[in-house]
């Protein structure tokens, strides 16, 4: 149900004016699909988006991302990084509908990106911002997370835990769990068991089916993952071939 009081960044994703789904991507994908006919109503606090690869997930995140008014290759809504147009068309068909007097700031973090975004704030230094390129992908990641996610805002993450090790996954949960407290809104697309295991959050798990709310527990994903660590010959001889006999 849509809360019209609340005043959180955004509250609600649906069609814009005029537009109906189309046979066409991503119209075609059930998630977008859904969005579009049935529109998406969001809380405050962290809403984990996760699926498979090609379910839609960071198709809506980049879409929200750009609609509030963030760079579609990550960064500040005062970053203007563009080198080579890649993003879907969703953008312009949504519409955002935005919380009484809520922040208009945000930052789109999307892993696929980082090295350029780097670049980008090399030549518009500001602060003190550490020279990225020297520092480690993972450490990278960190620094930004520590100088950027600190203010009340939307906060769009694709992936972020693809250059993140476990115990700085796990960091990321702090860093998340701190920003939710503090008037931040997060949406956060993720393939990662540990990153949308915050106690509290919202988790839409995407799929053929669209987009449905679900728990931690009964995520495919954490299932999935349980029955690997559990016993992972069950799945390596479906991908590995029998060792050849040696003379």
């Amino acid at each position: 149900m849509q809360m019209p009081f609340a005043s959180h960044p955004v509250r609600r994703v649906a069609a814009a004016e005029g537009i109906s789904v189309s046979r066409t991507w991503p119209h075609t994908i059930p998630a977008v699909r859904q969005l579009l006919t049935d529109g998406l109503d969001l809380g405050p606090g962290v809403t984990f988006l996760v699926g498979e690869n090609g379910a839609g997930k960071s198709t809506l995140v980049e879409a929200i991302a750009i609609a509030f008014g963030m760079s579609p290759e990550g960064g500040s809504t005062g970053a203007r990084l563009t080198t080579r147009a890649s993003e879907s068309s969703l953008s312009r068909d949504i519409q955002l509908t935005r919380g009484a007097g809520s922040a208009r700031w945000g930052f789109f973090l999307r892993a696929e990106t980082m090295h350029g975004y780097y670049t980008y704030l090399e030549q518009n230094p500001g602060g003190r911002d550490p020279k990225f390129h020297e520092l480690s992908h993972g450490e990278g990641f960190l620094e930004v997370l520590q100088s950027r996610f600190d203010s009340p805002g939307l906060y769009c993450l694709d992936e972020p835990e693809s250059a993140l090790s476990f115990s700085s996954s796990l960091a990321l949960v702090g860093v998340l769990d701190e920003l939710a407290k503090g008037g931040g809104q997060v949406i956060c697309a993720t393939h990662s068991p540990v990153v949308c295991s915050l106690p509290g959050a919202t988790i839409l798990e995407v799929g053929d089916w669209g987009l449905r709310e679900t728990t931690w527990p009964d995520l495919l994903l954490v299932q999935n993952w349980r029955a690997y660590l559990e016993a992972p010959e069950r799945y390596l001889r479906h991908v590995i071939g029998n060792e050849p006999d040696r003379p």
